[in-house]
């Protein structure tokens, strides 16, 4: 970065918030935004509302209330940045595979029982059941740009039936228990409703061994590659006996198939080479033929991994395991967002608040993402640009320079090859 575009940070920043203007009631309220979000950009090693509050001479108690209790619509925010983002897209250049959403989770540890949420759960920050919350995320990438565009909480179901506790949290009453992939859906819902739409769509076994959501992603003609588990149900044909994956494609059919070699390139490695077959298959008995198993094997490691795909039978191997492996922006993009940005940083007792927080996390890092393309010059010149650095270099010192320095006034899983395979 030349000093120049390292002086136009800040007033990128502040030019990029001030589209949000319209969701505040008051003036003061909406100066906090600017101070809570510079905070998110900043260097402080944490960034919940204390440490922001301090670093930008604002009284804590006044930072914590604009979070929990001030007027302002934090849903009407996101709706808006996503609107933003969808119209950002259109401009962006992209790799072959156009615009590609992604759903996935993240978790974080939390100590006690008050956080919104928290109880004992797999996490997998940690790779085990642990004292935490989880939160389900959509993602989107085309091209070199890759951005988070929705997050909510995952209530368990211990919380959902324990309603005055969640009065206490500030949970609505209709906020009720849903496993993690009906939430998704309603991500994508909305995200349609704002003008976001995918070519494709991807997510890991967790959400690709469910077979209602695979069915409505096929009633909505959305198309998609899903990672499965290795004992991930299907069949053959109409008639045939349900199956798992690996005794599927280590049966006659895909034998008689010779391995594909992939080579799929990366932004910020070596190539890899992957060894590649699919086969025809049937999600259930009553559903069409219009599927297809696939089983990848890293050459050098000899990773495997199972995906199903809808996609047309034109589009071939390489291209589905393309997309597949775009699934690494969702896992960079919230990395980033924890280490950088304080996605998980949120230390309080509101659903409200820890809302607002990780809305505001999104924002910040939407300005980061539009500013990276910017700065790559993929972007017009005409574009008010926004963001920071991106995924290959390190965030903190362009997020450091956006924030200015004075005082504000108010998951993959693999599989072992099996001999048979």
């Amino acid at each position: 970065m030349t000093e120049q575009q390292i002086a136009e940070l800040g007033p990128a920043f502040a030019h990029f918030l001030d589209r949000f203007g319209r969701f505040f009631v008051q003036r003061r309220t909406a100066a906090h935004l600017r101070a809570f979000c510079r905070g998110l950009l900043s260097d402080l090693p944490r960034k919940s509302v204390e440490p922001i509050a301090l670093a930008a001479g604002t009284a804590v108690r006044t930072l914590q209330e604009f979070l929990t209790t001030a007027t302002w619509d934090h849903l009407g925010l996101r709706d808006a940045l996503q609107q933003h983002l969808a119209a950002a897209l259109e401009a962006l250049p992209d790799d072959g595979l156009g615009t590609v959403g992604i759903l996935d989770e993240t978790s974080t540890v939390k100590q006690g029982d008050k956080t919104p949420g928290v109880q004992r759960q797999h996490l997998g920050c940690v790779g085990k059941v642990d004292n935490g919350i989880v939160t389900v995320h959509l993602a989107v990438a085309r091209g070199h740009f890759k951005a988070v565009l929705d997050a909510d909480l995952f209530l368990p179901q211990g919380w959902d039936a324990d309603r005055p506790r969640c009065r206490q949290a500030a949970i609505p009453d209709a906020l009720r228990y849903q496993p993690k992939w009906q939430i998704a859906l309603e991500q994508l819902a909305r995200a349609e409703g704002n003008g976001l739409h995918f070519d494709w769509l991807t997510f890991d076994e967790g959400y690709g061994q469910t077979p209602a959501l695979l069915a409505l992603l096929d009633l909505a003609g959305q198309k998609y590659v899903a990672e499965v588990p290795v004992s991930f149900s299907c069949r053959r044909g109409p008639s045939a006996k349900a199956r798992r994956a690996d005794a599927l494609l280590a049966g006659r059919a895909a034998r008689r198939q010779p391995w594909q070699r992939v080579r799929l390139r990366t932004q910020t490695g070596p190539d890899q080479f992957w060894q590649a077959k699919a086969l025809p298959i049937r999600l259930s008995r009553a559903s069409p033929a219009t599927h297809r198993l696939l089983v990848a094997r890293n050459v050098a490691t000899g990773q495997v991994k199972y995906f199903v795909s809808n996609a047309p039978r034109r589009v071939g191997l390489r291209q589905l395991l393309r997309v597949a492996f775009v699934r690494w922006n969702v896992e960079h993009a919230l990395r980033v967002s924890k280490s950088e940005i304080g996605l998980t940083h949120f230390e309080g007792r509101s659903y409200v608040g820890l809302m607002r927080h990780l809305i505001l996390c999104l924002t910040a890092l939407g300005f980061v993402a539009l500013h990276t393309e910017r700065l790559r010059g993929e972007k017009p010149g005409s574009d008010d640009g926004a963001s920071v650095p991106g995924a290959e270099r390190p965030l903190r010192g362009v997020a450091a320079a956006a924030t200015g320095n004075g005082s504000d006034p108010a998951h993959g899983r693999a599989h072992p090859v099996s001999p048979s395979t």
